[in-house]
């Protein structure tokens, strides 16, 4: 039965409802002591306890800790709570063992529910963020039972040069945390299927594009808070949003209306709407912001925008499902990515014709070009890497093992490190260029979608 019970939960916590009258709480387990090696213990219940002493269940992510599970920073449980006042956290452990030379050894439970007093605030359409670290010698009292103590600390702000943002698109959420280290600084609900982002970093700013809400947000990154939202047309679905290089208009592509949103990003309203076509799917502004490339997956065309006339000035055919593209170096080159084709289509951006075609294999998901060398990064599916292709030979030079599949590729040009979205662990990887290590993997949610943070490249 509790098997059962658990998988229900987990199932409930992939699609969770926008938050209206309630706010979120998000805790996140920091990374165990490397002296907790031997120890390993099963979460079975977490609750929140308001003031009054009222429990509201939480929604466990991470059931088994270990130090091969948690030896990172993970995200373990979240709960849509009534706006008030919480005066800490209930826990409840089904099993624990402690390794020795001889296995391992059940450890004594308590009868009754550990207790965490940490006083904390919910306000409605707001994140909370609590971050427990076990303690460890407090938690094994004569090294034969397991009474569960941790310290809850609620994260520090980050210095701003260093904020990444993820967005979740079942999970509703913009997750931020520090893009050197990985760690989780706050959680920002949103409206329905959050997907792409812009950032204006001079602005301290980040727009969402809402897939599922027909909408557009925008966050203060000072305050880590929504503070408008555009609503557009029902059924519009946008997917993706790219600001010009002025920071003045910003860009919708609504893939469920084949279109295009100009917006104005100071006022958040809707000045224009481009036709382009069928099925779009992402957007790229050159670097003078007077075109825009719209990648049509439905069509097999690109849809190249002018910008202050806000009209479409040409389309040009391309192979099956073109859906994103990135420029060269110079910008000279436009290199285009196929869902159903195995060749990256290179289109020239002054005759707007398509002059080379190179092989990358089937199933691409992922592409982005390093502005600073010219290589092409390319991650197909089912094959736990991503690639490196040298643009003038046109063949992978270099690869980078990821472990699971990559869906959306960021630069961080002040760490030299590339951001890598992986759907199906749910995280974010930040992948040294030069190293080629994994310095940091951040939890974020079910079904991450983008990723965008301060300095990319």
């Amino acid at each position: 039965m509790f098997l059962l019970l658990a998988g229900c939960q987990a199932r409930q916590g992939m699609l969770r409802p926008v938050l209206e009258s309630e706010g979120g709480l998000y805790v996140y387990l920091a990374p165990l002591p490397q002296e907790a090696a031997r120890l390993s213990y099963r979460i079975e219940s977490l609750s929140a306890r308001r003031e009054d002493g009222a429990l509201f269940p939480l929604a466990v992510r991470l059931r088994k800790v270990n130090l091969r599970e948690a030896g990172r920073e993970r995200f373990l449980a979240f709960g849509a709570l009534p706006p008030g006042r919480y005066s800490g956290l209930s826990f409840r452990v089904r099993d624990a063992f402690l390794k020795g030379e001889d296995g391992e050894s059940a450890l004594l439970l308590p009868e009754e529910p550990s207790w965490l007093e940490f006083p904390f605030h919910v306000s409605r359409r707001s994140g909370t963020v609590l971050s427990l670290s076990l303690l460890y010698r407090e938690s094994l009292p004569g090294g034969v039972r397991f009474l569960p103590s941790f310290h809850a600390a609620f994260p520090g702000k980050l210095a701003v040069g260093l904020n990444a943002f993820a967005t979740s698109r079942t999970g509703n959420t913009v997750t931020v945390f520090d893009k050197l280290t990985g760690r989780v600084a706050g959680v920002v609900p949103t409206g329905a299927a959050p997907s792409g982002m812009a950032l204006a970093s001079l602005r301290r700013k980040v727009y969402v594009a809402l897939q599922g809400g027909d909408g557009v947000e925008r966050i203060d990154i000072l305050s880590g808070e929504v503070t408008d939202r555009l609503r557009l047309a029902p059924g519009d679905a946008p997917v993706e949003l790219a600001l010009t290089p002025d920071g003045r208009t910003l860009l919708s592509v609504n893939s469920g209306s084949n279109t295009v949103s100009v917006i104005d990003p100071e006022l958040l309203v809707e000045d224009a709407r481009i036709p382009v076509g069928n099925g779009p799917q992402s957007i790229l502004v050159d670097r003078t912001g007077r075109r825009a490339y719209v990648f049509n997956a439905s069509s097999d065309t690109v849809s190249v925008l002018d910008l202050p006339g806000r009209r479409v000035a040409a389309t040009v055919p391309t192979e099956a499902e073109p859906f994103r593209g990135d420029f060269s170096r110079d910008g000279g080159l436009l290199y285009v990515a196929h869902r159903s084709s195995p060749y990256l289509s290179v289109l020239d951006t002054v005759t707007l014709r398509v002059v080379r075609r190179i092989y990358v294999g089937t199933g691409t998901i992922a592409l982005k070009v390093d502005s600073r060398t010219g290589r092409i990064y390319l991650a197909r599916r089912r094959t736990g890497q991503v690639e490196v292709f040298d643009p003038i030979a046109a063949m992978p030079v270099d690869f980078l093992a990821t472990g699971d599949d990559v869906s959306y590729i960021a630069i961080d040009g002040e760490g030299n490190n590339l951001l890598l979205v992986q759907p199906a662990p749910g995280e974010i990887r930040v992948v040294g260029i030069v190293s080629r290590r994994t310095e940091a993997r951040v939890d974020v949610g079910d079904d991450p979608y983008g990723v965008t943070l301060m300095g990319e490249r």
